[in-house]
């Protein structure tokens, strides 16, 4: 088996198998990656997938299949998905060792040796 990249907490987990039943997913894959964009030059992305790449790297954490592209793995190296609920509602967070440096809005960032493509916010 793959050394974990990311991990997910076991409230990202629940989250994440209600959102497959809920959207009749259960099947499906969590494909998590890193593209260009954002102010701060990258940004993440989550969602449902039926298929697998060459390039993909499969984890397996709390019952859910995770695929994560070659290009995403070391950006995402050490990166903890977690799920929070406050009185406002409730949302994932991604707290990656790697990121450097943030935009206000938290949805996009950049690391040391990857800067991305960064877009006007």
């Amino acid at each position: 088996m793959t050394e974990a990249i990311i991990t997910l907490t076991e409230a990202a987990a629940f989250q994440i198998k209600d959102m497959m039943k809920e959207q009749e997913e259960e099947n499906a894959y969590l494909r998590v990656g890193v593209h260009g964009g954002g102010c701060s030059g990258l940004s993440y992305g989550m969602g449902f997938a039926h298929e697998r790449n060459d390039d993909d790297i499969e984890l397996e954490q709390h019952g859910i299949k995770i695929l994560i592209d070659r290009d995403s793995a070391p950006i995402l190296r050490g990166t903890v998905i977690d799920y929070k609920q406050s009185l406002l509602g409730g949302g994932f967070t991604i707290n990656n060792p790697n990121a450097i440096a943030t935009c206000g809005c938290g949805s996009s960032f950049r690391t040391a040796t990857n800067a991305g493509t960064p877009e006007q916010c």
